[in-house]
């Protein structure tokens, strides 16, 4: 893997993470590799001996930001004090040969399912399994590594069976690219490091995806669905909480598949009642969430686990993607604008002021104004919380690469800002109830807009995706702590942001 040997004497590492959450967990669980390993990590890259890029590949400018990163570290390679440049994740999956023959600077390159092999690449060595670890370290990084290679699920679900005996995984045409589809999963036994606020965790409960979208290309990235042990999902929470941990979000490429391969029914409903019920009771434990929902795989039972927890956020992503029935079909999707409204008047219906948020693609190969039209009609129905909407990306080894009948761009962004302009005025008009309202804050810090303003975020938002809450009064506090929960009470109501002060 590596162009050259080294053994560094506690060598200094510094990362780049880019991408989604589930990305940022890869990136987690390389540096408690790293730091169990006897690495030193630095938040500052240009005081690092060894650099790691964890990259991107979802879209264009996911992979033009990648590459830039890539760029932006070999020159500190070339003129810094860095000794070693490593890249790592998605882009690795996709252009592993070209990376290393384009940038001679990276010295080696790690997939989504060898994160173990970071060691190598850094040029160190695998630790002994620590005796009897303490079940409470995960942050520090002082727990067992082996295991996590042991945890590859042995089970399947039947759409990804037939999905790969129809060529879904398939990456024959893609130049450096190993046989071998990702099959890692951690374990609560892996070393990691958080890099969220102490306050915040993310836990990813499964890994791949086994739906057959034709605009994505995930499934070659990152393998079929595997969900991660129950036991081990509970164990890592747990060990989460204990540690000061009082908000965690679980992630996958579609959660609402969880368990499905281990012979779970309704496996998520399971793992959030089980999380809701025992969280508590290992530290101060306030709020549970999940990401991502594939709208069929929305249960009566996950509502009612959702409604019959207040530790559970009454919070909802489901990425619909479009609303046309044509252009859902041609996205391998399926699904209608009748279909997702009977969802999402059974979600409000069961979970009292759940709030709603979804993602579309605009600009399908194909997409013609009235297909579009169909899809404005459905957002100003739905009247959803949050909305994003994204230009479509052509990507090679996509369904979607060899449709004919691309749109232009200039007509995709013009239809994009037509839809946010809509969601926006839908966003603020959701918000207004919101008014005169008290409920739970969790204070992040200064805002990022103004110091003049503190920053924080309801049940409602989910982090980094969401608006804020931005808080101009402190109420019977002289300062706030980051990380903290306070009593606040809406006062304002923006586009995408509200305002509040603190009542206690």
């Amino acid at each position: 893997m590596s162009k050259e040997s080294i053994t560094p004497t506690a060598p200094s590492v510094g990362f780049v993470s880019l991408g989604c959450p589930k990305n940022l967990v890869d990136s987690e669980v390389m540096m408690g590799l790293l730091d169990r390993a006897g690495a030193r990590l630095t938040p500052r890259a240009e005081d690092a001996e060894i650099l790691v890029v964890n990259t991107c590949s979802f879209i264009d400018s996911a992979k033009q930001e990648s590459v830039n990163a890539i760029l932006e570290m070999a020159r500190l390679k070339t003129e810094g004090s860095a000794k070693r440049l490593i890249v790592a994740g998605c882009l690795v999956e996709r252009y592993r040969d070209e990376i290393q023959k384009n940038i001679p600077e990276v010295d080696a390159v790690v997939g989504t399912g060898e994160l173990e092999s970071i060691l190598e690449a850094a040029g160190l060595n695998r630790p002994a399994p620590i005796q009897n670890p303490s079940p409470f370290n995960i942050l520090s990084g002082s727990q067992l590594v082996d295991r996590a290679s042991s945890a590859v699920n042995k089970h399947s679900r039947p759409e990804g069976d037939l999905r790969e005996s129809q060529g879904r995984f398939s990456r024959e045409d893609w130049q450096g690219a190993i046989a071998q589809l990702p099959n890692y999963l951690y374990t609560d036994e892996t070393p990691r490091i958080l890099s969220t606020p102490r306050s915040s965790a993310y836990i990813k409960i499964a890994e791949g995806c086994d739906h057959p979208c034709g605009f994505c290309i995930i499934p070659q990235l990152r393998g079929k669905f595997r969900s991660r042990r129950f036991e081990s999902v509970v164990a890592e929470a747990e060990n989460l909480v204990r540690q000061g941990v009082r908000e965690i979000t679980l992630i996958g490429q579609d959660t609402t598949c969880y368990g499905e391969d281990l012979g779970l029914k309704d496996g998520l409903a399971q793992l959030l009642d089980t999380l809701a019920t025992r969280l508590p009771d290992s530290g101060d434990f306030k709020w549970l969430r999940f990401l991502y929902a594939y709208p069929n795989k929305v249960t009566h039972n996950l509502l009612e686990t959702i409604a019959r927890h207040d530790n559970i956020a009454s919070y909802l992503d489901v990425p619909l993607q479009h609303a046309s029935p044509s252009v859902l079909k041609r996205m391998k999707r399926g699904g209608s604008p009748e279909i997702f409204m009977r969802l999402i008047e059974k979600a409000r219906s069961i979970v009292p002021n759940i709030v709603l948020r979804s993602t579309f693609i605009v600009g399908f190969p194909g997409e013609t104004d009235e297909e579009f039209n169909e899809l404005h009609t459905f957002l100003a129905e739905a009247k959803l919380d949050w909305v994003g909407a994204f230009p479509y990306s052509d990507e090679e080894g996509s369904a979607a690469f060899s449709l004919d009948q691309k749109v232009p761009k200039r007509t995709i962004e013009s239809r994009r800002k037509r839809l946010m302009k809509l969601q926006q005025t839908i966003s603020a008009g959701r918000q207004l109830h919101w008014l005169g309202k008290q409920m739970d804050v969790l204070v992040e810090g200064p805002s990022d807009e103004t110091e003049l303003l503190w920053q924080g975020r309801t049940q409602m938002h989910a982090p980094e995706i969401d608006g804020k809450v931005l808080i101009n009064d402190f109420g019977p506090h002289k300062d706030l702590i980051p990380g903290t929960f306070y009593r606040c009470e809406i006062t304002e109501s923006h586009h995408y942001d509200v305002v509040a002060r603190i009542v206690k």
